[in-house]
């Protein structure tokens, strides 16, 4: 083959084969689920429209790859007939990272617990797009932390707000502006406002089982944590801090996440050296190939 020929073939043989690598890479599926509700607790979680009062319940995730999140589902409690006006979702890194460390706290530790501030969030006003769907028309929490509930120490241990029932309800989100998310482990918080009454948060086995999704290895599936407008910028653990007890239990909350893997850039540079190797090595065997001049 003359040499132009050979250069020609192997430049358009390493160009084909980049859209299939860069689609391998961008494609590698990201999802993770704490499972089914348990029907062990169910917590308050609203976003902040002045009256009444903010409330946020978190449970954590962990990402080994940088993400892009564009979906997810959270499964809690609805009054019937209630309607959606607001679902707000928030992500948060673990304390002390968005946080003043300089202050004292009004609870017992922030070891573990969400930082002070929001690292993202999204709402169903501008970036997030949400449906639901009636699980069941009747479902009990053995226990809840409703409005009211929620106290700095050293009264942040009540019991709880005992049991409650009333419709199941899973809430799908899109997120239309997807969250990118370098490698971390986060907390995800999602809030939704009625126009009557309060959505409850159901948990979900800790430690997570089937149909569950396990932690990453080197992370540890944290506790859920909650607060109020009141206890901002500081977070209780729902089961160690507010349900005690001797021992006292600890809670997921009913969620999941879906989207996909972020090639790193070091990822396309090492894809890139690898075809200008092969390109190089296409050359020189083109070369070789070549009949000696007469």
């Amino acid at each position: 083959m003359p040499r132009t020929c050979a250069r020609l073939a192997i430049s358009i043989a390493v160009i084909g084969l980049l859209p299939a690598a860069a689609a391998a890479a961008a494609d590698a599926p990201f999802f993770f689920s704490t499972g089914d509700p348990d029907g062990k607790i169910a917590t308050a979680t609203r976003p902040d429209t002045g009256a009444p009062f903010e409330i946020e319940s978190a449970d954590d995730f962990a990402l080994t790859h940088a993400t892009s999140i564009t979906g997810g589902t959270f499964t809690g409690l609805m009054p019937a007939g209630a309607s959606v006006e607001d679902v707000v979702v928030e992500i948060y890194r673990v304390f002390p990272k968005d946080s003043d460390v300089g202050r004292t706290p009004n609870v017992p530790t922030r070891v573990n617990s969400p930082s002070d501030v929001a690292f993202a969030s999204r709402d169903s006003g501008s970036g997030l797009t949400f449906s639901t769907n009636l699980l069941a028309a009747s479902f009990t929490a053995a226990n809840s932390v409703q409005p009211g509930g929620i106290h700095p120490k050293p009264g942040e241990t009540t019991g709880g707000d005992g049991g409650v029932t009333d419709e199941e309800v899973q809430f799908g989100v899109t997120f239309t502006t997807p969250f990118l998310l370098p490698a971390d482990h986060y907390f995800f918080v999602p809030q939704v406002q009625l126009d009557d009454g309060d959505f409850l948060w159901l948990s979900a086995p800790r430690p997570i089982v089937a149909p569950g999704t396990p932690f990453p290895a080197g992370f540890t599936d944290l506790q859920s944590w909650t607060r109020d407008a009141m206890l901002d910028p500081d977070w209780l653990r729902v089961g160690q801090d507010i349900v005690g007890g001797n021992p006292f239990p600890t809670f997921n909350a009913a969620f999941s996440l879906s989207g996909s893997v972020v090639p790193e850039p070091s990822t396309w540079a090492m894809m890139l050296l690898g075809f200008a190797a092969l390109g190089f090595a296409g050359y020189r065997h083109a070369r070789k190939a070549r009949p000696a001049s007469a």
